[in-house]
């Protein structure tokens, strides 16, 4: 495990940390992987700052590949082997009660040219170094639009926030984001994600582990999560050291 922390911090960055583990993962054979994840999940859990940081990558990681056939392979030999830390970060959830339309049957925003704008047009607007549509783009249905706009340079964590965090949300739009390990890496962007009740488990659960004490109680408390969701965040918040002086019903609470 220490050898695959200090492999993973000496990649300078979230993106190429999020690739290089991401290759190993198909190369290594899936008890060895599942083992290091394990190990890593563990160190993190009891608040080792560099297993935190190089658990971003894998949390990121699992998200970005949390349909693959690897990702499968590694829950079940998490459930066999009972490598609960890895558990907890694959772990599923029911997906939310909600029904997302097609993008096509959706509105699109008015633009304020007089007519609808062609989705062409819309994806020209959102590659634009400017901020002059940026409302109507964050509340464009097509996620191809999305997925240019948060790509633009002019786009802010607080424009990712209030995309992310509208209720009902679009899972199309979360899992655009989920692509971007430029927003994905942005605690705030992870927190109004995982507090999205609409969010799927899928792109929620593997960011759990890496939120900070206080987030964790913030998930805690939020009654329109799944339970699934909320119990995980205590099994976490369980598994971190003791705040001195403060037990963990307060810590909870508080």
């Amino acid at each position: 495990m220490n050898r695959l922390k200090r492999l993973l911090l000496a990649l300078a960055d979230t993106e190429l940390r999020v690739g290089w583990l991401a290759d190993q993962l198909e190369r290594w054979p899936v008890a060895r992987s599942a083992r290091l994840l394990d190990e890593l999940c563990d160190a993190s859990e009891r608040s080792d700052p560099e297993a935190r940081e190089a658990l971003l990558a894998v949390s990121i990681t699992v998200v970005r590949q949390r349909d693959s056939e690897r990702i499968g392979q590694l829950r079940e030999e998490a459930h066999a082997r009972h490598l609960l830390g890895l558990a907890r970060l694959l772990r599923r959830a029911p997906p939310p009660v909600m029904v997302d339309r097609p993008a096509t049957e959706l509105p699109v925003p008015d633009y304020g040219a007089g007519r609808e704008l062609t989705l062409g047009e819309r994806r020209s607007l959102a590659r634009r170094p400017n901020r002059r549509s940026f409302e109507k783009l964050l509340a464009d249905p097509h996620p191809l639009v999305i997925r240019l706009l948060l790509q633009n340079p002019k786009l802010t964590e607080d424009d990712v926030i209030r995309l992310v965090a509208r209720r009902p949300v679009r899972s199309e739009v979360l899992y655009e984001v989920a692509e971007c390990v430029r927003w994905l890496s942005r605690s705030r962007v992870r927190l109004a994600i995982v507090l999205n009740p609409g969010a799927p488990s899928e792109i929620a659960m593997p960011l759990l582990p890496i939120c900070k004490r206080t987030e964790l109680k913030e998930v805690v408390r939020a009654t329109e999560s799944s339970m699934v969701l909320r119990a995980t965040a205590l099994e976490l918040l369980e598994r971190r050291p003791p705040i001195r002086g403060v037990d963990l019903a307060d810590a909870v609470l508080q």
